[in-house]
């Protein structure tokens, strides 16, 4: 076969520490075709400018584009505007792919007549915390039945993990929206199929992610992701679905329990408390349950990782529906 040109895109924003690694990394590709690498800089309080350049100077395959606002949809569209692959293949600035990633993308595409390939996003821990987190980001518990995030069948899905696209595809709709400062990936995917394409998942093209490593930062994350899912949903209603909905009605549902049940304890009315307390307890005692399968299924996982996951399914469903019922997501 001949191997179409690729261009892998990235955006970055104070990866000092990082960026040298992941683009060494990119360079060791096994495509059998030509690729190149462009990178996007956004303002940075720290060398990340200086680290581009000096991978540009001694590379000829890596580019540098400016990317003013620094925000990842307007820094995606500045790589791809740079390109030239007819292949585009999105990496994360912290993703670590395996050598044959490229290479696996662009023989799915051609396979399957995709617009958009991807795979799985392996979350992997190091701390405790980290572990337990990467544990509940593949349980359909924690975050619904989405392949690439727990994995299953190659075949058509509504999005994927990052991305490796026609770059038709991503004329035909226009690149990335400017606006979406999350959830731009599956905005796109969305207008994607919108436009007769296709978004095909593979479990071959598998991409290791680290989570964020403390509580704040996973509420920050996941509270972000729940206003921006709005924001899709008030943009595309067709697009709301039971899924959706479940984070936020059980924030509902524990708020207003708990709220009957005191104002049951303040009147001295059993049955008042019964009736508020069974929503917070129904969801404790699921994810009680969700919790010991989810440990229950990874022999590895240690005792101070099993411990946390309650904490954590709770952290990311509270956050995300706390986000979704707030709402007003501003671009």
């Amino acid at each position: 076969m001949s191997w179409p040109d690729v261009s892998i895109i990235m955006t970055v924003v104070n990866e000092e520490r990082h960026l040298a690694h992941a683009v060494e990394a990119l360079l060791q590709q096994d495509y059998p075709g030509s690729f190149d690498i462009v990178v996007a800089v956004g303002p940075s309080h720290d060398r990340t400018r200086d680290v581009a350049e000096e991978l540009a100077a001694r590379h000829p395959r890596v580019h540098v584009v400016d990317n003013p606002s620094g925000r990842t949809p307007s820094g995606l569209n500045a790589a791809i505007a740079r390109s030239t692959g007819t292949v585009v293949v999105r990496i994360d600035g912290h993703a670590m792919v395996p050598v044959d990633y490229v290479r696996t993308g662009v023989e799915t595409l051609r396979s399957t007549g995709a617009d958009n390939v991807g795979g799985i996003m392996a979350a992997e821990g190091t701390t405790p915390f980290e572990c337990a987190v990467a544990r509940a980001m593949t349980s359909p518990f924690g975050v619904g039945g989405a392949s690439f995030h727990i994995g299953g069948t190659a075949g058509p899905a509504l999005t994927v993990y990052l991305g490796c696209f026609q770059r038709a595809a991503l004329e035909r709709v226009g690149g990335y929206d400017d606006t979406m400062i999350r959830a731009q990936d599956w905005e796109m995917n969305l207008r994607i199929r919108e436009t007769g394409g296709v978004v095909w998942f593979t479990p071959e093209m598998r991409v290791t992610y680290r989570p964020r490593p403390t509580s704040g930062a996973l509420a920050r994350q996941y509270h972000d992701y729940g206003r921006w899912r709005r924001e899709v949903t008030r943009r595309h209603p067709d697009t709301l679905s039971l899924r959706y909905l479940a984070a936020p009605v059980m924030v509902a549902g524990v708020g207003i329990g708990c709220a009957l049940a005191l104002v049951g304890v303040l009147t001295r009315t059993p049955a008042l408390v019964t009736l508020g307390l069974l929503a917070p307890v129904g969801y404790l005692a699921a994810n009680a349950i969700a919790s010991f399968m989810a440990a229950r299924r990874v022999p590895a996982l240690s005792a101070a990782s099993a411990l946390r996951m309650p904490w954590v399914f709770a952290l990311m469903h509270v956050t995300w529906g706390v986000g979704f019922l707030r709402g007003g997501a501003k671009s």
